[in-house]
This record gives C-alpha cells, structure tokens and sequence, in this order.
C-alpha cells in the first residue's frame, strides 16, 4: 500500500482512505471495512452525526460500527472523526460542546484516543483561536492526536493553525468541485497542512453508474442535488461519457480515473472514497497503480474544465 503523510506532524495513512458515511450499521459494512483494512487501507473516516439514527436526532451510530468493526485491530487503524455540526443550533465550536462531544466520540468508537479530530464546519460565533486552543488542550491531555478542520475557509485555516498547528483539512474535491484550488490548496501547501479531499468521485456521479435520475433509490439524498436534477443531470452526464471514454482508453474505469487525477495533483492529497462494498474499495484501490502523463492530464482538463458540473453542490447553495 502506497502511503502519504498528512501534515507536518507526521500521520502516515494509505494514499486513500475510506469514507464511512453512507455505511448502514450491518455486517456487510462490517465486513467492507475490516476487507478495507485487510487490503492496506488505515485511514477510516466517520463522524459522530453520520449513521441511520440522524434523523431521529440521535448521533454516534456510524461511530459505534466503526468502532465495532476495527476491534481488535486498532494499532492498525487511523481513525478520523467529526464534531460540531447540530441539529438546531447550528455549527458549535464552543469548549464545553466540544469536551463533551470528544467523550462521546471516544465512548462510540471504543477507543481511548481519536487519531484525528476535525471539526466539521467553524462555528460562527465562537473564534476559531478558543475551538483549536480547546483541541490543543484535548491533545495533551491524550483524547486526541491531531487536529483537523472540515470545509473552513482560507483565513479561518491561517488563524486555527497560529494556535496550534493543524493535521489535515477536509472538504469536497474531484473533477466537479474544484472550487477550492482557489484559496484552500495553496494555503494547505504554504502550511504543510495535508488535505483529504470527501466526495472524490462526485458523490458517485463521476463512477459512470448513474444513467438516470431513476438510478438513484427513492429515499436517496442526493435527488435533492442540484447536480442530479433536471437539464443539469444531462449536462454533467455529457462530461462523464467522456470521462468513461478516457478511461476505457486507459484500460480503466471512470472511478479510477477520477481518483488518480486527485491523486496527481499533488503528494500531500489523501482522498477518502465512500462506499458500502468491498468490491468498490478494490476498485478504488486500482487508482494507485495508474500513472498519468502530462499529455493524460491535459485531456482531462480538456474534457472536464474546472467548474464544468452544471447546478450547486448543495441544495439552497450558489
């Protein structure tokens, strides 16, 4: 397994990851991630709000069958979990929330330390510099080992990482997110902070999987993707038949593809494909073993140019 470090702190992971989120908390789940680990993968990514009992207002489901899957294994494993993302509250960030929210994570995972704790959007009305000053402390006290943020914006990153130096930010990146070439990546790059780009594969649409809207299961949240929907559905379609024309070219498939442009762009990259199946993780896998060429790279631009997705990342978003 090829392996990146994140950071300049030291966290080794393999050069991809895997994203937990849309895991059901079953045995097949089970049975991916602990293949995944097998097969080389370490760094496992969840969050205390992520699993089936979300819409009940209850967190920490996809924490605990993580958890329950990497017994036993656990010097194996890089867990990377979430805080800070509320029902009704908004983002928090606050130290009393966060103390709280570590224990529980700690208590879900069945474990005795986070390797990295990312908070999972800034919280507007408390300063960046008090939320990471409340980390700082968790790590000397051993309940975490790294510090990362999720989705935080250029300056917000310069100023969490005067306080305490920061492992690894996480946001949307592929093909049809790259909004954050812009400000994030260079100053990820000035800092020596790494980056774990979610969604690396366009929440599926960049697999070639998805035909039609009628692909997608009825109670499927991304329906109520501006990408998914209508004339952008069509649009973004069009792209991704070139993309499976490239990679057939290559000898590949669309999903490998995609991953492995993430992974040229630079070595400080990890990204961490979500699926619930073991043969996706394989598939995944293959990304590492292609190589592309300068002349490879600039087809890919050409065929899918930056902001070429047609519809918001987000519903309700610009």
């Amino acid at each position: 397994m090829q392996k990146r470090t994140l950071g300049s702190q030291g966290l080794e992971v393999s050069a991809l990851g895997l994203g937990t989120m849309m895991m059901p908390n079953d045995e097949e789940s089970v049975r991916t991630l602990r293949g995944a680990l097998d097969l080389g993968v370490t760094l496992f990514d969840t969050a205390d709000l992520y699993g089936e009992e979300y819409a009940q207002q209850r967190f920490g489901g996809n924490e605990k069958l993580v958890g329950r899957a990497l017994k036993g294994q656990r010097d194996k494993a890089i867990i990377a979990t979430k805080f800070g993302i509320t029902h009704t509250q908004g983002p928090k960030g606050d130290p009393a929330y966060i103390k709280k929210s570590v224990d529980a994570s700690l208590f879900n995972l069945g474990v005795d330390y986070i390797d990295l704790y990312y908070q999972h959007r800034i919280d507007p009305n408390t300063p960046i510099e008090e939320t990471v000053g409340t980390l700082a402390e968790l790590v000397k006290e051993g309940k975490i080992r790294y510090i990362g943020l999720s989705e935080a914006p250029a300056d917000q990153i310069r100023r969490a990482h005067a306080v305490h130096p920061i492992t690894a930010v996480e946001t949307e990146y592929s093909l049809w997110s790259r909004e954050v070439e812009d400000e994030v990546m260079p100053v990820l790059k000035e800092l020596g902070i790494g980056f774990v780009p979610y969604s690396p594969l366009g929440r599926g649409f960049l697999t070639g999987q998805i035909k039609q809207f009628e692909d997608l299961p009825k109670d499927d949240y991304r329906r109520h993707y501006p990408r998914f929907q209508g004339e952008n559905f069509t649009k973004n379609l069009q792209v991704v038949s070139l993309i499976e024309k490239m990679a057939a070219q290559k000898g590949c498939t669309a999903a490998q593809l995609g991953l492995a442009w993430l992974l040229a762009q630079d070595d400080y990259i990890v990204p961490i494909p979500g699926t619930k199946k073991l043969s996706r993780v394989q598939e995944n896998l293959g990304a590492l073993q292609i190589t592309l060429s300068a002349d490879d790279l600039a087809e890919i631009e050409h065929i899918s140019p930056k902001g070429f997705a047609s519809g918001a990342r987000y519903p309700g978003s610009v």
